[in-house]
């Protein structure tokens, strides 16, 4: 994808925060209706092997409060985060970037497994 379309080279939204390297965002196509993040490379970058080391803190610096402002202002409890790295892990775009959504009791019947499957009915957007 190049960066003339890629959507996250130009945002539609305004960050919730940021850091010299990286963007903390809503996604928009959730997997819940509120407290999912997208945290993502302000240089376009197409996999997170390619984070140079200070991306990689700023990243744990957005990870961290994303999960903060889910579980203090929104009041939910858990958490899932991660990534899809390349189109056989199901990257749909080619910018690298971190999921990181929060979780309650109830919003899917059963939660076992985890970030392997979190809510399959949403995960083909």
């Amino acid at each position: 994808m190049s960066e003339e379309i890629c959507p996250f080279c130009k945002l539609d939204r305004e960050p919730i925060s940021e850091t010299n390297n990286m963007i903390l965002i809503h996604s928009k196509f959730p997997v819940l209706e509120e407290g999912h993040f997208l945290i993502i490379p302000k240089r376009h970058v197409s996999s997170w092997y390619n984070l140079t080391e200070e991306e990689w803190k700023e990243s744990k610096r957005l990870i961290r409060e994303a999960t903060d402002y889910g579980l203090n202002v929104l009041g939910l409890t858990d958490s899932n985060g991660g990534f899809n790295d390349g189109k056989f892990a199901g990257q749909t775009v080619f910018h690298t970037h971190f999921h990181v959504i929060m979780r309650k009791e109830g919003d899917t019947i059963n939660p076992r497994g985890g970030i392997r499957n979190i809510i399959p009915e949403k995960g083909d957007y």
